[in-house]
């Protein structure tokens, strides 16, 4: 099975929760877009919300870009809470794996995601915000990628 995220254009829903250090966890629902360029560029842009949170939205806007086969990625980010980040990936069989790391950051934050192939529709996404060696949130969800309707 190929994966249907990232490495192709579409639209993906995002529900699960969001956890922070001494926090019960918090509803999280969100929006992400992939494209792609025609010199193999790719654009994610991901909207996160908390409906039943004071918490502000996250506003993500990746551009990066396949090497090595189509296994490996390198990546530019603007980050909401972050700022400007630079992060790597890699696709493996079953699951996308990525890290981050804010800019110029005097905290040291760094991210990591997971995205696991449940089927061509759907994943599971495990990711978390670290500030030197502590982690200060994290995220738990399941991506559904939504029909194009032309």
């Amino acid at each position: 099975m190929v994966h249907s995220f990232l490495v192709e254009p579409g639209r993906w829903t995002l529900q699960g929760s969001w956890l922070e250090r001494d926090s019960l966890p918090i509803p999280v629902k969100g929006k992400i877009l992939v494209a792609w360029s025609r010199d193999d560029w790719f654009t994610m842009v991901m909207k996160l919300i908390f409906p039943e949170s004071a918490l502000e939205e996250i506003a993500q806007q990746y551009r990066g870009r396949l090497t090595s086969g189509d296994r490996q990625y390198t990546f530019v980010l603007q980050h909401s809470l972050l700022g400007r980040v630079e992060g790597e990936g890699w696709v493996a069989p079953d699951s996308i794996i990525q890290r981050y790391w804010a800019l110029g950051d005097r905290q040291r934050r760094t991210g990591f995601e997971t995205l696991y192939r449940l089927d061509e529709e759907r994943y599971h996404l495990s990711s978390g915000i670290m500030t030197g060696h502590y982690l200060t949130s994290a995220m738990e969800a399941t991506l559904q990628r939504q029909a194009i309707s032309l």
